[in-house]
């Protein structure tokens, strides 16, 4: 049911305030000091808010309809980031340089920030996002990232020694182009053919958690 909320201030007569729809009738005459105020230290009888309410009205709803009007949320604030870094946004931001070694970052949001040559030895980042990022020259090395999404990430010249990406995806234009991959487990990784011939002739080592070659997990001939 549309109400409409209706609000005249005179300095000769009652500030009046009334809710009217075609069904209303006024049966209740409501008092309320001026938002924050008390009327009967600071204001007269004759200067308080009169509401002529109806029996399905409560007082606390038309408290409820006035605060509303001053309460104003800012998109900005809305979006803090996922996952588990504090409070700080880690998705779309220059996080050039930034050491996050050994910390546990499960399905922190990544994506599109630039991690130039960011610090995540050692990170537990099972499920992070790097969706679109840069990883140009980024330390991953010993990470967890399992299940982590590479999706259209650079992750040119990154060091990806002894890290385990079972399962992570890497779908897209993501290039690992440069990059250390000794000892990384690849299993299950959906990467491009060319990629996968690239990375083949770099690969070597064992993973030190899961015991699996490289060459096996990427299947090189």
């Amino acid at each position: 049911m549309a109400l409409v909320l209706n609000v005249s201030l005179c300095s000769t007569s009652k500030p009046h305030l009334s809710l009217s729809n075609s069904n209303f009738k006024p049966t209740t005459l409501f008092h309320l000091p001026l938002l924050g105020f008390n009327a009967k230290q600071t204001r007269q009888p004759s200067q308080k808010l009169a509401f002529p309410l109806g029996e399905s009205v409560s007082g606390a709803t038309l408290v409820a309809l006035l605060s509303a009007s001053f309460i104003f949320v800012d998109p900005a604030l809305a979006f803090k980031g996922g996952g588990p870094y504090g409070q700080e946004v880690t998705r779309g931001q220059d996080l050039t340089g930034k050491d996050f070694s050994g910390k546990t970052l499960i399905k922190q949001d990544f994506k599109t920030s630039i991690l130039r040559q960011a610090n995540f030895k050692g990170a537990k980042l099972i499920g992070a996002s790097f969706f679109d990022a840069d990883l140009t020259g980024a330390d991953l090395s010993d990470a967890d990232l399992r299940n982590a999404d590479f999706s259209l990430a650079n992750v040119t010249k990154a060091n990806l020694s002894n890290a385990n990406l079972e399962g992570a995806l890497a779908t897209g234009n993501t290039s690992f182009k440069g990059s250390i991959i000794t000892g990384a487990d690849f299993t299950d990784v959906p990467l491009r053919e060319d990629q996968r011939e690239y990375l083949c002739k770099v690969a070597d080592g064992v993973n030190p958690t899961t015991g699996n070659a490289t060459r096996d997990t990427l299947f090189c001939n």
